[in-house]
């Protein structure tokens, strides 16, 4: 497949997945009413809901998972034609994430309590947040993408005392004592 085909394709699997999620009702923008590049971690309302914030490093981590997974699977597959691959499964994510299911699930378990989900521009960030860190473990030697997620971790788990590793570890298996220091 042709760079242009792949850059295509990517945009309209991404042009779907935001289709997808205001369908499902999901706001299109922070009903703040307007646009941040970066929230911080004092504004937990505004969390998930604009182009960037303290989650962001887990989507960035995700697009180097992706890559070395569809390179282990896919290792003969042009770089475009496994980034779309990892297009597809964060999109997947962004659907299911978004749903009651999960969003019920963020609640029960996280110190999420009064998560709502994300916004679509949010959702979309995400996808692009994802294609960069795809991007970087590409073009980057392997050392250096390793030691650039583990510093992601641990500056999300120092600032908001959470990152990728809490976040999967407690949808699947929540720990009350890891709830417990997330809460402060």
């Amino acid at each position: 497949m042709s760079f242009r085909k792949c850059l295509i394709t990517g945009l309209l699997m991404i042009v779907a997945t935001a289709v997808i999620l205001l369908a499902m009702g999901r706001i299109p923008i922070c009903d703040c009413g307007y646009v941040r590049f970066w929230t911080p971690a004092s504004d937990l309302s505004g969390s998930s809901q604009h182009i960037a914030d303290w989650y962001t490093p887990s989507h960035v981590i995700h697009g180097f998972l992706f890559y070395l997974l569809l390179w282990l699977l896919f290792p003969r597959t042009p770089v475009g034609e496994r980034a779309l691959g990892a297009i597809f499964i964060e999109a997947a994510w962004e659907i299911l994430e978004n749903s009651p299911l999960i969003i019920d699930r963020y609640r029960e378990a996280t110190i999420a309590v009064g998560y709502t989900g994300d916004s679509v521009l949010n959702s979309v960030a995400d996808i692009m947040w994802m294609l960069t860190g795809f991007l970087f473990a590409w073009r980057m030697p392997v050392w250096v993408t390793v030691l650039t997620g583990i510093f992601f971790e641990l500056l999300a788990l120092y600032v908001i005392r959470d990152n990728l590793t809490l976040n999967v570890l407690m949808l699947m298996y929540p720990v009350e004592a890891i709830k417990v220091w997330q809460g402060g």
